[in-house]
């Protein structure tokens, strides 16, 4: 669940918020774009439409004037000398050949603009237009305001900073009062018209600016203005909500609902990004699995949510001792994360029993346990031994490492254990049992050795213990102890089971048509296989196919067995007792419930624990309790058999006591089945003989 959490976060972490301001300012600068450009456009229509009116008034005087010319004292020229028109006549090189009125013609500054497509369609003006080559006209900016001037690209420019200046400053000058009247600004300037191909006229032409128009502009201009700010406070006003909306998620993602703190995937994500910081790349840093070992019983004790506040107050005060840096969270149940910075063991060390002593007194009423699992984080170097920035972390992996060394601890006391190369060592073992039990099965790799049991009075062989040992081809002889642990935790101990005991029927079997004496061997069959209901009828079944005697093997049973369903055990052992099969009990006072199954279990035989035989308390207390063990088994008509024996005083002591069997190095150490098959031999003739 964490890793599809830590996955979407990523996706949502890669959002580019960046790329979502740039398409908000780019779709707000098309905006803005169009509604300028309809500014401009309507803009550019007004002022060609009124070039295009002066135009055509200018052309129309220069129609009279050519006409005047061919027709002198005509209506033309009595229209030229009565009007109130400004024009000046030059030729090509711009010498003025005759002027009427006012001539504030500024010659030195005049330059093309361009005309309408359109006003070439128009059939009154098409000759004079036809004459102005390109669709261009020359005009002249007037000397006196100096307003309305020829702008690059062949547009007019109007100085509005210059005409604002001329107003504002007028106080009654009577260029600036020609220029306002009631409702418009009459802005003059010159237009060139040809008349023929050596003479021009040049008339003064007037811009007209009528306030509805500037106030339709202005109008429109604030409209812009207006949308521009409204787009882009709603752009700001989406970026808050978005970088709000990201946080809160990442507070969600981030919280632990138990503490209402920092949860593991908020650890991963920080202490990954600590740890590749280049900075960092020369530092050390642990990683530690802390677990609250008293968190289930206290939650028993007091309720669920008062055990919920206890780890609250836990992650409060593991992180009053952490400095910058350093992190932790609640991972799951009772566990935490801690991420921790150091420079050698010893002062890691003394730090995590600070911080652990501290924990342990963090509830007046009660006394705490902690167990720390701790992986620690080296440099990071490259091949040349050079500090280098790490690339590749897996806090997860560190964790995991953490919790191995955690969960080696058994003791209920507050212990710091440290991952190391053993426990890597330890786990690429499991690793390969894993990978190579089935195909060890398949090949017979599995071989019976048998522990023969002697009878302590007469040294006569009364029966063996069969054992298992791995011939690996590639890491030889493998004792039990190194795989037997591993098969019970993976559930394959049930078909180890299964294979010893369908080996040592055959081998009965087989030594009894060799005509050998045979003795009844027992065989362990594992806890696990007690939630079968028919493990009874297995055993038959097995034992029957191999066609040995149902007395010739016994099932032992370990003391863990019952504590598992004991009603399901006592029915187990009276099948097999009811099926021939003797019923024992392995390590007889290695558990605390032994005398309780004595009394509810139909047993046979009663094994001894060899601790019993090891060490001596110098007052007899271990001889008092073998002597009454053997004792109450006799009372319970069960026969006792005393392993681990390694001394000829125990088995004086023993055999004194009528201990039934003995098993254990001073008779006999485990052996191959040829081996024991010799033994058996030499009873076999000393029996005959």
């Amino acid at each position: 669940m964490a890793n599809i959490k830590e996955e979407k976060l990523r996706k949502l972490n890669k959002t580019n918020i960046g790329a979502s301001l740039a398409g908000f300012i780019i779709i707000g600068i098309i905006i803005f774009g169009m509604f300028a450009s309809m500014l401009s456009v309507f803009g550019l229509y007004i002022m060609d439409s009124k070039l295009r009116d002066e135009y055509a008034r200018v052309s129309r005087l220069t129609e009279m004037y050519a006409m005047a010319k061919r027709n002198a004292g005509g209506e033309a020229e009595q229209l030229l000398k009565n009007g109130d028109n400004d024009y000046v006549i030059t030729d090509n090189d711009k010498n003025i050949i005759e002027e009427h009125g006012n001539n504030t013609c500024d010659f030195e500054h005049g330059g093309k603009i361009e005309i309408l497509e359109f006003m070439s369609n128009n059939g009154y003006f098409e000759g004079v237009v036809e004459m102005a080559k390109d669709n261009a006209i020359t005009v002249y900016p007037d000397s006196e305001v100096n307003i309305i001037t020829p702008g690059g690209r062949g547009k007019v420019k109007i100085d509005l900073l210059r005409l604002r200046k001329i107003i504002s400053e007028a106080d009654g000058d009577a260029t600036a009062l020609s220029m306002r009247q009631a409702y418009y600004f009459k802005l003059p300037f010159w237009i060139d018209i040809p008349i023929d191909d050596n003479y021009h006229m040049v008339c003064r032409a007037y811009f007209n600016i009528y306030f509805k128009e500037m106030a339709i502009i202005g109008l429109l201009s604030c409209m812009i203005v207006i949308l521009t700010i409204v787009t882009f406070v709603l752009l700001l006003f989406y970026i808050i909500k978005t970088v709000c909306n990201r946080r809160n998620m990442r507070e969600i993602f981030y919280m632990d609902e138990t503490t209402g703190q920092h949860n593991w995937l908020w650890f991963i994500t920080s202490a990954e990004r600590e740890l590749k910081r280049r900075r960092n790349a020369g530092n050390k840093y642990a990683v530690l699995d802390v677990v609250f070992v008293n968190y289930r019983n206290f939650c028993v004790c007091h309720s669920v949510e008062e055990g919920n506040r206890m780890l609250c107050a836990i992650n409060d005060r593991i992180q009053g001792f952490l400095e910058k840096g350093e992190y932790v969270a609640h991972h799951s149940a009772s566990h935490f994360a801690i991420l921790l910075s150091y420079t050698d063991r010893d002062e890691l060390e003394a730090r995590i029993r600070t911080m652990i002593s501290a924990l342990e007194k963090i509830n007046d009423e009660h006394k705490f346990y902690f167990w720390v699992g701790v992986d620690r984080i080296y440099e990071s170097k490259d091949e040349k031994g050079k500090v280098t920035r790490r690339k590749d972390v897996d806090i997860e992996k560190e964790f995991n490492n953490a919790g191995a060394a955690r969960a080696t601890i058994t003791v209920e006391d507050s212990q710091i254990v440290f991952f190391d190369d053993k426990m890597v060592e330890e786990q690429k073992w499991i690793d390969v049992i894993n990978e190579n039990q089935l195909r060890a099965l398949e090949n017979e790799e599995f071989v019976v050795y048998y522990q023969p049991k002697y009878d302590p009075r007469t040294e006569e062989l009364r029966g063996a213990e069969a054992l298992i040992r791995w011939m690996s081809p590639e890491h030889g002889m493998v004792s039990p102890g190194r795989f037997i642990p591993i098969f019970e935790k993976n559930g394959f101990i049930t078909r180890i089971d299964h294979y010893m005991l369908e080996h040592v029927a055959r081998d009965q079997r087989r030594w009894l048509d060799n005509g050998f004496k045979c003795v009844p061997v027992s065989v362990n069959v594992s806890r696990a296989h007690f939630i079968e209901s028919d493990l009874a009828e297995q055993i038959r079944d097995i034992v029957d196919n191999a066609g040995t005697p149902h007395e010739l093997i016994e099932i032992e049973l370990t003391e863990s067995a019952f504590f598992d369903d004991k009603n399901a055990l006592i029915s187990t052992i009276k099948k097999l007792k009811e099926y021939g099969f003797a019923v024992s009990m392995d390590d007889f006072g290695s558990g605390y419930s032994s005398l309780n199954s004595l009394k509810e279990m139909p047993l046979d035989v009663l094994k001894l624990d060899a601790e019993f035989f090891r060490g001596d308390d110098g007052e007899g207390r271990g001889e008092i309790v073998v002597s009454e063990a053997i004792r109450l088994a006799k009372s319970l008509k069960m026969r006792t058999v005393a392993e681990g024996v390694e001394e000829k005083n125990q088995v004086d002591f023993l055999a004194g006591l009528g201990c039934d069997m003995i098993q254990g190095f001073y008779f006999a150490k485990p052996m191959p089945g040829d081996e024991y098959e010799s033994k058996m031999i030499a009873r076999t003739e000393d029996t005959v003989v």
